[in-house]
């Protein structure tokens, strides 16, 4: 019996800090299925029924579709964006004639474009789907705008352990009007915002699975006093892949692959620390031995990839640069062609300072007052056209108006002010690693486009961070429902604030839902949705 006990002895010890272990480092996720999917996915289910309902509405090119749509459609006949100008003598670039390219001719020549690929390609499926028309040009966007309230709601589980404040995290960005309408326009950032809010949710699954391991190698002993070392980790690779997909969207998304970096190694730190790893921070910069690998050259690579129909062509804007220039190796020439266009092309985005009668600064935009209208017609009744711009008894009266008008719905933009800066004070006094996620999202998002002041910028840029600051709502709305442990009074208390609040968004959203989804109005009901009326504001 002696012998027995002391065989076994070493084992449950073990077991036993391997569980206090998993204790300190990860709360245990919810243990709630089916819900656990099921819930997020009615949520979507709904969400997705709002994009694609008259989703082929307006039936007309809206702002910058006029460039995505047609870029578009021209990889898909051509290979590359395609200018069919036939007439020019020159290629302009920069404000200097250049004689390095073949002049359009015939059926035309490369186009000079300054965004990246991927979202084009993307668009380019709903157009080889559908055709060049408003549904083709615009699937593409629906189909991600949805899948990103998916996501949302399983990392806001995730983060948070709540099935329910998963849900409401999807809610928020299916009742977000900024989102509808470029879910449900043919651009690009609806993609990038697809593409980081995912490279996050590769990050906090990895944070999870990585703890755990960590909490196993540590109960054995392994790794000493930095603790074990957790090698190459696929989910740290898929951010790589995605954020790579991210940048091939557009260049901006380069600041997610900085802060991502930073939350990592915070992160790892934090938790070698829990841990009560005595060398936590050696053992951290061990791991981040990794980062150049899976946040550079992944998503270098990747980028690159996403240029392939350029590399591989002949016709692609820049594409004989190096050739022209000495450069004969036919991949050395292809990829030093590839670097000289994107130095001109960054260039030109970086010092784009065409005034825009509907741009703004970056402190504009949580406060919402330069909304972009990306289309707007005005209309004497009764209407010309196809019955569906009229309402059932037909357009009667002097004025209809039809917009869709890119802007947040306001309660959930304006309460995300306050959001924020509780979150900052939040993380400053318990160092709670979800609001500092929170806050890094919402900086690496917003942050670089404030020293750019001269540059023309637009309010539906800050979509790219909107996950974030829905996240950082849902973390106030967690703490104001309360603890499962908390008394029934508690918890009924706040949970009818969290459901007033909610019910109070989806409200706003019907009320705007008219001039974010192109319905035909009367111009004074048109007229009482344009709040902020100081300057251009909303008009």
């Amino acid at each position: 019996m002696m012998g027995t006990e002391a065989e076994i002895t070493p084992a449950t010890d073990e077991a036993s800090r391997l569980a206090a272990l998993r204790a300190r480092l990860a709360t245990p996720m919810p243990d709630d299925r089916p819900w656990g999917w099921l819930g997020p996915l009615l949520v979507t289910a709904f969400g997705a029924w709002l994009r694609f309902n008259r989703l082929q509405i307006p039936r007309a090119i809206i702002f910058d579709e006029t460039y995505y749509a047609k870029d578009a459609w021209s990889i898909l006949q051509h290979g590359v964006e395609w200018n069919y100008v036939t007439n020019a003598n020159t290629l302009i670039l920069q404000g200097q004639t250049t004689g390095l390219f073949k002049p359009c001719s015939g059926s035309g020549c490369g186009e000079y474009v300054v965004q990246p690929e991927v979202g084009k390609l993307l668009i380019a499926v709903g157009e080889w789907l559908f055709g060049l028309n408003s549904l083709g040009w615009r699937f593409s966007s629906a189909v991600f705008g949805s899948l990103a309230i998916l996501l949302i709601c399983r990392i806001a589980r995730r983060m948070t352990r709540s099935t329910l404040l998963g849900c409401i995290a999807g809610l928020l960005m299916s009742l977000d009007g900024l989102e509808f309408v470029l879910s449900r326009t043919g651009i690009l950032d609806i993609f990038l915002m697809f593409f980081i809010l995912a490279a996050f949710g590769c990050l906090v699954i990895d944070r999870d699975k990585s703890r755990a391991r960590l909490a196993e190698g540590v109960a054995r002993g392994a790794g000493g006093e930095a603790g074990p070392r957790l090698g190459l980790r696929k989910w740290q690779v898929a951010c790589g892949i995605i954020l790579g997909l991210a940048v091939g969207t557009k260049w901006i998304a380069a600041w997610y692959i900085i802060g991502y970096a930073l939350l990592f190694i915070a992160w790892e730190i934090g938790a070698r620390r829990t841990a009560g790893l005595r060398s936590f921070v050696r053992g951290a910069f061990r791991e981040a031995v990794w980062l150049p690998l899976t946040f550079i050259v992944i998503p270098l690579v990747v980028y690159t990839a996403t240029w392939t129909n350029w590399l591989v062509t002949s016709t692609g804007f820049y594409r004989n640069y190096g050739q022209l220039n000495g450069v004969t190796t036919p991949v050395i020439s292809a990829l030093y062609s590839l670097y000289e266009y994107h130095l001109q092309a960054i260039t030109f985005g970086l010092g784009l300072r065409t005034p825009h009668p509907y741009q703004s600064q970056p402190w504009d935009w949580l406060l919402i007052t330069r909304p972009v209208a990306f289309f707007y017609e005005q209309y004497s009744g009764p209407v010309a056209g196809p019955q569906y711009y009229c309402p059932a008894k037909g357009c009667t009266g002097q004025y209809w108006s039809q917009e869709v008008l890119a802007i947040g719905t306001p309660l959930i933009w304006w309460s995300s002010i306050v959001a924020l800066v509780f979150c900052l004070g939040w993380w400053l006094l318990h160092r709670d690693w979800r609001a500092g996620a929170v806050l890094m999202g919402v900086l690496a998002g917003w942050g670089p486009w404030f020293p750019l002041v001269t540059r023309t910028k637009f309010y539906y840029y800050a979509l790219e961070f909107e996950p974030f600051l829905i996240l950082s709502i849902v973390l106030c709305l967690g703490l104001i429902l309360g603890p499962v442990t908390a008394s029934v009074r508690r918890r009924s208390i706040g949970a009818g604030v969290v459901g007033a609040y909610v019910l109070a968004v989806l409200i706003m959203f019907w009320y705007f839902y008219p001039i974010v989804a192109g319905k035909v109005i009367p111009y004074p009901d048109w007229l009482s949705h344009m709040w902020y009326r100081v300057g251009h504001g909303w008009i």
